[in-house]
């Protein structure tokens, strides 16, 4: 019998608040003793389901490597833990700690098995309007035109900048300090790029409704897939999952979605999906 190699597995949007996608968790199984998870974010709403979902997937798998999205980031009545803003990512990143599941503000591992070695970076970057509507002139003007569609993210009313003036504020300082990170990494290591939102706009473009993305990412990575050595961009947010190709370099979303999506006939249900093909190939 053919040993069963172990992997570098993602997944993200596992929005654990619906029972259906609980389930998922609950049967999710790594194939080798060795699988390391990469989950992008929206793991669900309330700390009481991220800290089940995450500590259930670190006692399976081998390594569990997290990046936090919009979702986590909530602050709503139903949650005990009223934190907000940073405090509330910082709270989260103890909790991770707690369960040996490393964060963006730990070191990058090293993944050395198939594909590898490559450094495995977990981003929180947030978003900040520059993807705007394709006849908005500013942020303001943008959102104006969401609000006036009815196409309004979630994040408006839970998700708290709070120490920053805004969410733009919060992502540009996040921006600069994981620019500073990933610059100190060393260029001979290929990275998997780890961020719940696209690093750049071209993913976004097949929404439905294009008013939303501006809450899907910033213009200030649009290069990041160049200027840093990466084997593969992994993100979610979109609910789309698919595997796209930028500027040679192969980008990885990542989804599960709500069930009213994946229930679809059609719906290509791939997650969780190998990040590396064997033989050192991106």
């Amino acid at each position: 019998m053919n040993e069963i190699r172990p992997r570098l597995l993602a997944i993200s949007d596992l929005h654990v608040a619906h029972a259906e996608n609980r389930k998922i968790v609950e049967e999710l199984r790594p194939s080798s003793e060795g699988d390391w998870l990469i989950v992008a974010g929206d793991v669900g709403e309330s700390t009481e389901q991220i800290t089940w979902a995450l500590r259930t997937l670190a006692e399976r798998f081998a390594r569990v490597i997290w990046s936090p999205g919009n979702h986590e980031l909530w602050t709503t009545e139903q949650d005990p833990v009223q934190l907000r803003g940073v405090e509330r990512y910082e709270y989260l990143v103890d909790v991770c700690r707690g369960l040996g599941v490393l964060t963006p503000e730990d070191p990058y591992a090293l993944w050395e098995g198939d594909g590898g070695p490559v450094r495995v970076a977990p981003l929180f970057l947030l978003y900040d309007y520059t993807f705007r509507t394709p006849t908005a002139a500013d942020k303001e003007q943008s959102l104006a035109q969401a609000y006036e569609a009815g196409v309004v993210c979630t994040d408006e009313f839970f998700l708290h900048p709070d120490p920053y003036a805004g969410r733009e504020d919060w992502c540009a300082a996040r921006v600069d300090y994981t620019e500073r990170r990933l610059a100190a990494c060393d260029p001979e290591v290929p990275l998997v790029l780890v961020n719940h939102w696209p690093l750049l706009r071209e993913p976004t473009r097949i929404l439905r409704y294009q008013e939303f993305a501006q809450w899907c990412g910033t213009e200030r990575t649009a290069d990041w897939h160049l200027r840093f050595h990466t084997a593969v961009a992994v993100y979610g947010h979109l609910h789309i999952p698919r595997t796209t190709h930028h500027d040679g370099v192969r980008f990885e979303e990542v989804s599960v979605g709500y069930p009213r999506e994946w229930k679809r006939p059609g719906h290509p249900r791939n997650v969780p999906r190998p990040v590396l093909l064997p033989g050192g190939t991106p």
